[in-house]
């Protein structure tokens, strides 16, 4: 195991062990904590790489939705405005040819009819999106695509402890009290809706924010943060110029100290930025998720066409027996 995998290892371990002993506090501390440190520096990043996008100017755009989206009220407009702009980045990253976003355009409308026929749908797709969707899903989608291209068993091991952990969150809750009442009531305003939106997803009537699902929501977010950070060496995000890094590390500073100075404010303003973050984020998402499909496809093409190319071969060569013999008895 390389030392890069062992504390890759240790922090999933770490922010595990916290979230069945310290949910409530962990779930808030990592989000206003960790959370502004991780868009600014993955901000810094995705504009290197002009946002995995063919204009920047769609960048700024994606950022106003983003701004709009965190003060609007109604949860269905809200759902609409994150659903839209998911696709309208997925034609714009993960399509090749105007034959494949014009198939996914249609797509979109026809699961954009369904969800509007219940009111409900769109309200729940768009607390989905910026909490477990990005926040779980992307992350285990990353870490996939990782461990396929390096070809590393640990990496490989180490998505398997990820979905271990996450079951036994689930399966086994912890029992933790809550040590600072405070928290909870934050963590309310903040992630209370997470709750009955996977309740109506998956059909399981009055799931609430409790501590399972607190558990579950601090160890995916905190993971998702370290995640980050720990990657370093790998994606190479902290190569930018000192003045940046630093003003970087003086907003994500100050971002925290916002929150602890004026809740409402500072609740209004992490939740803009962390949206920012996650609209910028995904054109790089989609190109993701089609990258995933193309190694899983490549996958199941390598392991069937062994065993075709072998039966081929033995046809061949018993073709070749056959005409033989028959030359022969001639």
């Amino acid at each position: 195991m390389r030392g890069n995998d062992a504390i890759h290892l240790g922090l999933m371990l770490l922010a595990f062990a916290a979230s069945y002993l310290v949910p409530f506090e962990l779930l808030l501390l990592a989000y206003v904590v960790l959370g502004p440190a991780h868009y600014f520096t993955e901000i810094s990043w995705l504009h290197d790489r002009s946002y995995y996008l063919p204009h920047r100017g769609i960048a700024a755009v994606l950022a106003i939705i983003a701004v709009i989206a965190a003060l609007i009220d109604n949860a269905s407009w809200f759902g609409l405005a994150m659903w839209g702009a998911l696709v309208v980045c997925a034609m714009l990253a993960a399509t090749t040819s105007a034959i494949e976003s014009m198939l996914l355009f249609m797509v979109a409308i026809a699961l954009s009819a369904i969800m509007y026929s219940s009111e409900s749908s769109l309200a729940v797709i768009g607390i989905l999106i910026p909490t477990p969707i990005h926040v779980s899903l992307f992350t285990l989608i990353f870490m996939v695509l990782g461990a396929h291209r390096s070809g590393s068993r640990v990496q490989a091991a180490l998505v398997v402890v990820y979905l271990l952990a996450v079951a036994t969150i689930l399966l086994l809750p912890p029992t933790a009290e809550i040590r600072i009442s405070s928290f909870a009531r934050v963590g309310q305003d903040y992630f209370g809706n997470v709750g009955p939106a996977l309740g109506r997803l998956f059909g399981v009537p009055g799931l609430v924010l409790d501590t399972r699902l607190t558990s579950l929501l601090a160890f995916v977010y905190t993971y998702h943060y370290l995640n980050w950070f720990i990657k370093a060496d790998v994606i190479r995000w902290t190569e930018v110029p000192k003045a940046r890094l630093a003003a970087m590390a003086a907003a994500s500073a100050a971002s925290t100290a916002l929150y602890f100075y004026d809740y409402a404010f500072g609740f209004t303003f992490l939740l803009a930025l962390s949206l920012i973050h996650i609209l910028l984020e995904f054109p790089l998402d989609s190109l993701a998720l089609r990258q995933l499909g193309a190694a899983m496809q490549g996958a199941v093409r390598a392991r069937y066409a062994g065993p075709i190319a072998a039966s081929a071969t033995r046809s061949r060569s018993t073709g070749t027996k056959a005409a033989k013999r028959a030359t022969r008895s001639r």
